[in-house]
Parts: C-alpha cells; structure tokens; sequence
C-alpha cells in the first residue's frame, strides 16, 4: 500500500481526508507529520493559500521522500480586499488566538450592514511528489458574516461564518455537516482525482 502523509499534527485532519481517500476506494496509507517527528515546521511564508500549502508538501516530500498533502486556509472578508486571507490565524498580531482574531475583525466590521458582510472560507491542497511533480486543488465556502458568535463547534471563525442557505453558522453545525460543505472538505475531495492519477 502507498504512503502518503499530510502536513499536519491535527489528528482531526487526518482522520477527515482518510475517510475521503477510503470512501473513494483508494489503497493509500495516510500519516499525518506525527509518524516523522525529526521533521521541522515549514515557515509560511507564501502570499497566496496555494503558494503555502505548495511550501509545505514540498518540504514533506523531500524530507521523507514520500508523496506530502499540505493545506492552507482562511477567511476572506469582501468589503475588506478579501483580509485576513493568509494571515487569518494572526489576525490580531498571535498566531493561533482564535478569540482575539475574532474579536478585532468583529470590531473592525461593527458599522458595516448586512448587504456587505459577504466572505467566504478559502483553502488550497495541494499534493507534491518526491520529484518535484505537484498539483494544487482549491475550495471555497460562502456566507456572511454574523454581528456576534454563535456556537461552540469548529475553531477560528466558524462562529461568524454562516454558509449561503443556511440558518446557523459553522460553529453550529455537526462536524458531519460542516465537512460536507467546506473549503477544505471541497479541496480534499478534489484531490481524489490526483491521488489516483499520480499514486494509482
């Protein structure tokens, strides 16, 4: 069985993108960066979702000499050019500080109507080879953005972000429903028609 590792520690990534692999019938062992513990952490420091996830599967590939997966994801808020975007986990100057991100683009928005609270979750996976050989899937997630947080599921902005169709926001939603319907849900699942043209 082929071996393919994605660039991450979240455990819950994991699990999401091999239940993809599995559901589409595909024989490949997925690893996340935990079964290589030497390996460093790649330095973001791309200006576009693609251009780190490329970073980072590159960086995986060469260190293990085996195919990587690596994503990027933010939002991207309309009425602000499409900010935070990449700095999304740093928006309020920490990396990671989902409360204080959140509470700084709330008070950024605060006298903003509802006509133009439009964003959208962006990801890009993309899949590179040992060779150098790489391929780039990207997803996105419409919505617009609530005036105060709602829900105690997901991470980030989930608690702002209500998807286009929906009542609740992502924080509201199962894990299920939202993996259905999400950036990187929709990445991932694009990526099934690589994996198989590469690693097949």
């Amino acid at each position: 069985m082929k071996r393919l590792i994605l660039a991450t520690r979240n455990a819950g990534k994991v699990t999401e993108l091999r239940a993809i692999l599995e559901a589409a019938g595909l024989g490949v062992e997925l690893v996340g960066a935990d079964a290589y513990p030497g390996i460093p952490d790649v330095k973001e420091t791309g200006v576009t979702f693609a251009e780190n996830a490329l970073l980072k599967a590159h960086a995986l590939a060469r260190a293990t000499g085996i195919p990587a997966v690596a994503d990027d994801s933010g939002l991207c808020v309309d009425v602000l050019n499409g900010a935070p975007g990449i700095f999304s986990a740093r928006w309020a100057g920490t990396h990671g500080d989902d409360r204080a991100n959140l509470d700084l683009l709330l008070a950024q928005l605060g006298d903003i109507a509802e006509e133009h609270r439009g964003a959208h979750f962006a990801c890009a996976a993309a899949l590179a080879l040992p060779d150098g050989t790489e391929r780039v899937i990207e997803g996105r997630l419409e919505g617009t953005l609530r005036h105060t947080p709602s829900g105690t599921g997901g991470f980030g902005y989930d608690p702002i972000l209500q998807p286009l169709g929906e009542t609740r926001t992502c924080a509201e939603m199962t894990a299920e429903e939202k993996n259905a319907i999400s950036h990187r849900g929709k990445a991932f699942r694009g990526l099934v028609p690589v994996v198989r043209e590469l690693l097949g």
